[in-house]
């Protein structure tokens, strides 16, 4: 017995030391069988049994479809879905073994149906080819897992747009290229993440709708000459219509390759935040405070609060987008249709998934969990003469300057007031008369964090009502997601 991993906890699988018979479900062609090494590369059950749920259910429907036809009795349906679901049970309470033999887990499960139900278990793959059955339940795992981390994404926007709720007006530094630009709020920069996770969101919804096709019924490749009825197989599985070309519904991954690059942008979002998780907690910034629950210490520096699990979050990014890439790989250049390069489709699909969901979750935990430090986010906000564009827009709204007259009369000032080490409000208006003549007493109200921030009220800006406005919207909508907030 070896230990294989199937991407969520490590069970037994028997592993084969030598040629053992060619695979009872498809040997009769087949006089000896194959190498130890052969049955090496061609088993996927040491990853593939993640889908037992999918190809249970999956045979349920497709032999309630070849009884409502005709194909099958409804004796041997009964019998069928009562053996599938104790092999389903045997599943759960880990007593059924997985034979490395049998290649997969659609193998296992029929071959252990027609041990427990005899000649019954032999009908069940009438009208069906190993190509379309794992095409569905493909298809069923990547939607189910689909709507498992939507919830988890919508309940990292939640978060967000609480914490954004609580510190709507707190100023801290905007930048671009990593220099100060201009204040914004705290509330502000943590809904831009909102709005990124929202797309993310859209792309997987987008993703579901178009592989809510049921491939089950178009066999190998050509489809099947028995009576049966496709449609009834989709609509027992929750698929919305079937697939229309057998040839494209057993070689299609497209589904996969969607899901992946999706799984990527969103983990690209989420880098990109815990990016600044660790910068925000480094003594040079020090925005937020993170506790114990989500920092480890050093092995030699007993001052060290390392920010790990936005580390880890910044790192697996290289894993989900290495998945992506290895598929298109994989898919680049097969001919139509099956070929058994696509057994390389799952296991980074279901890697990937975990890596994302533990990403989100570290994440969220991370949100719920930083104390923000508002004060030292309020005395940088005005640093690096954040509020140079608020004076070159005084002189434009005011004075009536061309923009970029005013933009160059405020670069003077800057130089002027970097010369003498002091900040753009602490210069004199003399000072700034000797710039432009024009300029009043009433430039300085403009000069500050505040009224910089409060004057952004723009569709989309950092003012605090703004904010607190945006907000209560997304929490409204994360709230009550079938209701009218807005």
């Amino acid at each position: 017995m070896s230990l294989e991993d199937d991407g969520n906890s490590a069970r037994p699988v028997n592993a084969g030391v030598g040629a053992k018979p060619a695979n009872a479900q498809w040997g009769g062609r087949f006089a000896g069988g194959p190498s130890a090494i052969m049955q090496e590369i061609n088993a996927s059950i040491g990853f593939d049994q993640v889908l037992w749920r999918q190809d249970l259910r999956g045979s349920k429907a497709h032999a309630r479809m070849l009884a409502r036809a005709g194909i099958l009795s409804g004796t041997d349906e009964t019998a069928i879905r009562d053996g599938l679901d104790a092999i389903g049970a045997e599943i759960e309470a880990g007593t059924f073994v997985f034979e490395t033999a049998l290649e997969d887990i659609h193998m296992n499960i029929e071959a252990r149906l027609s041990e427990r139900i005899g000649e019954a278990g032999k009908r069940l793959h009438t009208a069906r080819s190993r190509n379309d059955q794992v095409a569905t339940d493909f298809r069923l795992w990547v939607r189910d897992a689909i709507d498992a981390l939507d919830r988890q994404v919508a309940s990292l926007m939640l978060s967000l747009a609480i914490r954004a709720a609580e510190h709507a007006a707190d100023p801290m530094p905007g930048f671009t290229h990593l220099q100060t630009a201009q204040p914004v709020t705290f509330g502000h920069h943590l809904l831009a993440y909102v709005e990124m996770l929202s797309r993310d969101r859209g792309r997987l919804a987008d993703t579901r709708r178009r592989l809510n096709e049921c491939p089950l019924g178009s066999a190998a490749l050509a489809g099947t000459s028995f009576p049966i009825d496709r449609a009834l197989t989709a609509s027992l599985l929750d698929f919305d219509r079937p697939t229309q070309n057998s040839l494209d519904a057993v070689s299609d991954r497209d589904f996969a390759l969607e899901y992946l690059s999706a799984l990527s942008i969103m983990a690209v979002h989420l880098s990109r935040l815990a990016e600044e998780i660790v910068t925000w907690c480094s003594a040079p910034f020090g925005f937020i405070r993170l506790s114990d629950a989500f920092t480890t210490g050093s092995s030699i520096m007993p001052q060290k609060r390392n920010p790990d699990a936005a580390e880890l979050t910044r790192a697996k990014t290289g894993r989900i987008v290495g998945a992506l890439m290895g598929l298109l790989t994989v898919m680049k250049g097969l001919p139509l249709a099956y070929a058994k390069d696509m057994q390389e489709d799952k296991e980074p699909v279901f890697q990937a998934t975990d890596a994302s969901a533990l990403c989100l979750a570290a994440t969220e935990g991370m949100v719920r969990d930083l104390v923000a430090r508002t004060d030292r986010m309020r005395a940088l906000a005005g640093s690096g003469y954040s509020t140079a564009t608020d004076l070159a827009d005084w002189l434009v709204r005011v004075l009536r300057l061309p923009f970029r007259t005013a933009h160059h009369v405020t670069g003077r000032l800057v130089g002027r007031a970097e010369a003498r080490g002091v900040e753009l409000a602490e210069l004199s208006l003399e000072e700034m008369q000797a710039e432009e003549p024009g300029i009043t007493a009433e430039v300085f109200a403009v000069l500050t964090v505040d009224a910089s921030v409060a004057s952004r009220t723009s569709e989309g800006g950092t003012a605090p009502d703004n904010v607190a406005r945006q907000a209560s919207a997304w929490i409204g909508r994360l709230q009550h997601p079938h209701g009218a907030a807005s």
